[in-house]
Protein backbone atom coordinates (compact mmCIF):
# COMPACT_ATOMS: atom_id res chain seq x y z
CA UNK A 1 0.00 0.00 0.00
CA UNK A 2 2.82 2.35 0.74
CA UNK A 3 4.32 1.83 -2.67
CA UNK A 4 0.79 3.70 -4.34
CA UNK A 5 1.13 6.89 -5.91
CA UNK A 6 -0.59 9.81 -5.72
CA UNK A 7 -1.95 11.61 -9.07
CA UNK A 8 -0.70 15.27 -9.11
CA UNK A 9 -3.56 17.29 -10.04
CA UNK A 10 -3.48 19.36 -12.63
CA UNK A 11 -2.16 22.58 -10.85
CA UNK A 12 0.81 20.68 -9.56
CA UNK A 13 -0.41 21.54 -5.77
CA UNK A 14 1.37 18.50 -4.07
CA UNK A 15 5.14 19.20 -5.54
CA UNK A 16 4.89 23.31 -5.44
CA UNK A 17 3.94 23.13 -1.80
CA UNK A 18 6.66 20.20 -0.96
CA UNK A 19 9.05 23.23 -2.67
CA UNK A 20 7.29 26.15 -1.09
CA UNK A 21 7.49 24.12 2.76
CA UNK A 22 11.26 22.55 1.78
CA UNK A 23 12.62 26.71 0.88
CA UNK A 24 10.88 28.24 3.96
CA UNK A 25 12.59 25.27 6.08
CA UNK A 26 15.99 26.28 4.66
CA UNK A 27 16.08 22.62 3.04
CA UNK A 28 17.90 21.81 -0.28
CA UNK A 29 16.64 18.88 -2.38
CA UNK A 30 19.95 16.61 -1.28
CA UNK A 31 19.85 17.19 2.22
CA UNK A 32 15.56 15.94 1.89
CA UNK A 33 16.46 13.24 -0.25
CA UNK A 34 19.46 12.14 1.92
CA UNK A 35 17.45 12.06 5.00
CA UNK A 36 14.06 9.95 3.00
CA UNK A 37 16.37 7.40 1.95
CA UNK A 38 18.50 7.36 5.90
CA UNK A 39 14.38 6.21 6.64
CA UNK A 40 14.56 3.82 3.87
CA UNK A 41 12.55 5.25 1.28
CA UNK A 42 13.80 5.35 -1.89
CA UNK A 43 14.20 8.47 -3.71
CA UNK A 44 16.35 10.59 -5.84
CA UNK A 45 17.55 14.20 -6.43
CA UNK A 46 15.59 13.48 -9.90
CA UNK A 47 12.95 11.99 -8.63
CA UNK A 48 12.31 14.72 -5.83
CA UNK A 49 12.39 17.38 -8.70
CA UNK A 50 10.10 15.75 -10.98
CA UNK A 51 7.79 15.62 -8.42
CA UNK A 52 8.43 18.95 -7.59
CA UNK A 53 7.21 19.75 -10.75
CA UNK A 54 4.74 17.84 -11.04
CA UNK A 55 6.52 15.26 -13.66
CA UNK A 56 6.07 12.59 -11.46
CA UNK A 57 3.80 11.06 -9.24
CA UNK A 58 4.48 10.79 -5.66
CA UNK A 59 4.60 7.58 -3.75
CA UNK A 60 2.24 7.56 -0.30
CA UNK A 61 5.64 6.29 1.64
CA UNK A 62 7.68 9.47 -0.05
CA UNK A 63 4.98 11.60 0.58
CA UNK A 64 4.98 10.32 4.84
CA UNK A 65 8.62 10.67 4.86
CA UNK A 66 8.51 14.41 3.73
CA UNK A 67 6.01 15.18 5.93
CA UNK A 68 7.78 13.98 9.23
CA UNK A 69 10.94 15.40 7.69
CA UNK A 70 9.40 18.74 7.25
CA UNK A 71 6.96 18.86 10.52
CA UNK A 72 3.85 19.40 8.35
CA UNK A 73 0.38 17.88 7.93
CA UNK A 74 -0.87 16.37 5.11
CA UNK A 75 -3.23 19.16 4.98
CA UNK A 76 -0.41 21.54 4.32
CA UNK A 77 0.74 19.58 1.68
CA UNK A 78 -2.48 18.84 0.01
CA UNK A 79 -4.31 21.81 0.03
CA UNK A 80 -3.91 24.24 -2.61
Amino acid sequence: MLNEKIKQDKDNTIGRNIRAIRKKCGIRQTELVRELQLMDIDITRETLVKIERGIQHIQLKQLRGIRDILHVTYEELLDE
